[in-house]
């Protein structure tokens, strides 16, 4: 796992910072100078266009990452075709987009009755989504050439930036309203431009427009692989985002907006898995044509330590300081506290079973893959319904939280039964305890001053118990390699 602890550590730096924009974008900036219902418009504006960019990929990203390796290692640079292949598909998928939003215009105007502002601005889903889908297609090939820390840099914190400076000129009213929604669409267009040079310097990542022995032997494979998993993503996306489109529906853009900052907050938990995520997909690829299962367990075993102490610390850093947050800003945001508290245990499941999804879509068995995932589907849309119609944006909530926990346990039986791997110890129930009674220490100490005092003040106070019991206890040799190592580069300066 040395690889994934190199890269991780910078890719974390990355997403780290990316997140806190995002974080001042999301929290502060947004609901401070656009209406409830404009914020909402960027939210339906993004999910709108990740889950259409997934579907034009037609599963092009997933063979990138599981076939790369064989194109490596049996193929020259010049001869790939790989990347003319799934750009082509990519390209093929987003012209059937177009022609279908053509088509079904009327009737998609009409579903966003209680959005007139998204359906006004309908299309400016088509950029973004072109833009998002390339983005995607190219960060496939960062990934399977290692340039991971680029990718989510690009992605995570540059992103934000530009998103910040988007804001900032609306405020000092260089911009207006209506120009800032149509360059939010943009966003992704110098993240794209950025990488394809980078991809270019590699010399890896050539046009073959003749198709090579690879293809030929694999096409067969590749297609059903790509067939499966892109109906596994897609289904995925679909019921990470049907919350946020039918609260779009049934309750208008106001409820979007609540629901984008409580999501936000949740999702901030979502850093250490996306850093570990991007490295870990090659490592295991690899892993598994090598045949070598100690390797994939010992990823398993410690990403499940890793993810949950980050989950923990993050979650709870984020309930300490909620009252706070709704106080900076207004009774009108009275709901997020709750949404928080419940998508953030959802998070927590997610992330203490680790890197479950990766290890099975990587395998031989990725076709459970599919199968999680349409499970996964048809329990999210009949809940996010039900729920949200009685119980509006906390019923999403709920929602989100009892169809991630079946989905995980699934794949971890799957995972327990097929390979006989458990990844638990005493050590888990131990980060648990010390985590829940550092918080409630922390929580009882009593209001200092006023909200920016008490914030600052009982998060330096909960990061450095937190973070210092667990090095101590050494839960994590991930965690404690990380620290030792950054240490010792602070005293090599000095």
């Amino acid at each position: 796992m040395g690889i994934i602890q190199k890269q991780g550590t910078r890719s974390s730096i990355f997403l780290l910072i990316g997140f806190c924009i995002g974080g001042i974008n999301t929290v502060l900036l947004f609901p401070k100078l656009f209406t409830q219902a404009e914020y909402g418009l960027t939210r339906a504006l993004v999910d709108t266009a990740t889950i259409l960019s997934v579907l034009a990929t037609m599963g092009t990203t997933s063979v990138i990452y599981k076939f790369h390796p064989y194109y490596k290692s049996l193929t020259k640079p010049r001869e790939n075709d790989l990347p003319f292949i799934t750009g082509l598909v990519c390209l093929c998928g987003f012209i059937a987009i177009c022609i279908a939003g053509y088509i079904f215009k009327d009737f998609i105007i009409r579903k966003l009755g209680k959005s007139p502002l998204f359906a006004d601005h309908f299309y400016l889903v088509y950029p973004f989504t072109f833009l998002m889908l390339t983005y995607t297609w190219l960060e496939s090939f960062g990934w399977a050439l290692k340039k991971t820390v680029t990718t989510n840099f690009l992605k995570e914190t540059l992103i934000r930036i530009l998103t910040t400076v988007l804001i900032l000129l609306v405020w000092a009213k260089l911009i207006g309203k209506e120009s800032f929604i149509e360059l939010f669409s943009l966003l992704y267009l110098l993240p794209v431009i950025i990488l394809i040079i980078v991809l270019a310097r590699t010399h890896e990542w050539k046009f073959n427009f003749t198709f090579s022995n690879v293809t030929k032997r694999f096409k067969g494979k590749m297609i059903t692989f790509s067939l499966f998993v892109f109906g596994a993503s897609f289904l995925n996306i679909a019921s990470r985002t049907v919350d946020s489109f039918m609260i779009i529906g049934l309750k208008g853009l106001e409820k979007t907006a609540i629901f984008t900052i409580a999501s936000y907050l949740a999702t901030f938990m979502d850093l250490p898995f996306r850093s570990i995520t991007s490295i870990a997909v090659p490592v295991l690829s690899e892993s598994w044509k090598d045949k070598n299962y100690a390797n994939i367990l010992s990823i398993y075993k410690k990403s499940t330590v890793t993810l949950l102490v980050a989950g923990l610390f993050i979650y709870l850093m984020v309930l300490l300081n909620i009252k706070n947050l709704v106080s900076f800003l207004s009774n009108d945001w009275a709901e997020v506290p709750v949404v928080v508290l419940i998508m953030g245990m959802a998070k927590l499941v997610d992330l203490g079973t680790g890197v479950n999804g990766q290890i099975i879509g990587t395998s031989s068995n990725w076709r459970f893959d599919f199968f999680t995932n349409v499970l996964l589907t048809l329990m999210a849309f009949p809940l996010n319904f039900l729920l949200i119609t009685h119980f509006g944006i906390i019923g999403a909530a709920f929602s989100n939280l009892i169809a991630i926990s079946i989905y995980n346990a699934v794949r971890f039986g799957f995972i327990y039964k097929k390979y006989g791997w458990q990844p638990y110890s005493f050590t888990h129930v131990k980060i648990i305890l010390i985590s829940v009674i550092v918080f409630v220490a922390i929580y009882l100490v009593p209001f200092v001053a006023n909200i920016y005092v008490d914030t600052v003040f009982k998060s330096l106070l909960f990061a450095g118990i937190f973070i210092a019991t667990m090095l101590r206890l050494n839960v994590s040799e991930e965690i404690n390699n990380v620290a030792k190592n950054m240490m010792n580069k602070v005293l090599r300066r000095k």
